[in-house]
């Protein structure tokens, strides 16, 4: 019932939702009106023979797909919870692999890691104002997204970032006005590895995660390698008032995620050291 919601909800278009499914158009038609029933809520108007979503329905269509989305890496037995925090992982045929792992915010007090330290104590002071005069010390480490229709928009990239360190300015430079990468693993990782930055997006507050992955070293063309970091993310205002995310990088000390190899830092390249100067 739920693919079908979700389905029929991307495309408002019944036919190709069937042809999406490989089910029948009154499978679907069943599933919906069993889901408004359960629900106890309209989840569809049909208007000139087009479906249109309520506003019960557009409500319903992200946390829906992202149960399903859950879903598919829990039956890979890569999701669970670990001391209540989300952890993931997934690893692909051609060698990429991605885990992700929320971690406690007091972790930055006892993590090496001197630029989360200041980056939080910035946030704090500012009152979570990117334009304030305390977020100039970590202004050039950041990389901050504001979201659109179209998904998280780069609106600026700090020269001295873990991105830049990694991928090169040129290319840092570039992302600027580019919606997030697009996930190797597909829309079901990509909405996964998107839920701290949703997080964030309702709560306005702040959230810190340790990933691990393979990353294109140089560029988008570049050698796979391996990257493992702690990433804080942070609500902030821009000068116009309008919502936007603050991401600061700072490489991995040690590894936190549960059943990981903590090894894999010896394989972390010079690139992903960050030399924050406060």
């Amino acid at each position: 019932m739920m693919r079908s919601f979700t389905a029929l909800a991307r495309t408002l278009n019944l036919s190709v939702a069937v042809a999406e499914l490989g089910s029948t158009r009154q499978t679907v038609r069943r599933h919906i009106a069993q889901l408004e029933e359960a629900m106890g809520v309209k989840l569809f108007e049909v208007e000139q023979r087009r479906y249109v979503l309520t506003e019960k329905g557009m409500r319903a269509l992200a946390p829906a797909q992202a149960l399903l989305n859950q879903g598919v890496i829990w039956y890979q037995g890569q999701f669970e919870y670990v001391a209540g925090m989300l952890r993931f992982s997934f690893e692909g045929e051609n060698g990429w692999v991605y885990h992700q792992q929320q971690q406690p915010l007091s972790t930055i007090w006892s993590c090496r890691s001197e630029l989360l330290r200041a980056a939080l104590k910035a946030w704090t002071l500012s009152e979570a104002m990117l334009e304030s005069g305390h977020m100039a010390t970590i202004r050039p480490y950041i990389v901050a997204y504001r979201e659109n229709a179209e998904g998280w928009i780069c609106v600026e990239v700090g020269e001295s970032s873990f991105y830049s360190n990694w991928f090169g300015w040129a290319q840092a430079r570039s992302s600027v006005g580019r919606n997030l990468n697009k996930f190797p693993g597909g829309d079901v990782l990509a909405s996964l590895a998107d839920a701290p930055f949703q997080d964030i997006s309702t709560g306005r507050g702040v959230r810190l995660d340790q990933v691990l992955t393979k990353l294109p070293m140089g560029g988008e063309d570049g050698p796979l390698r391996f990257a493992a970091f702690d990433r804080l993310l942070m609500g902030v205002s821009l000068p116009d008032g309008s919502p936007a995310i603050m991401s600061v990088v700072d490489r991995a000390c040690e590894v936190r995620i549960s059943d990981v190899d903590s090894t894999i830092l010896d394989n972390m390249p010079e690139e992903a050291r960050i030399d924050f100067i406060n």
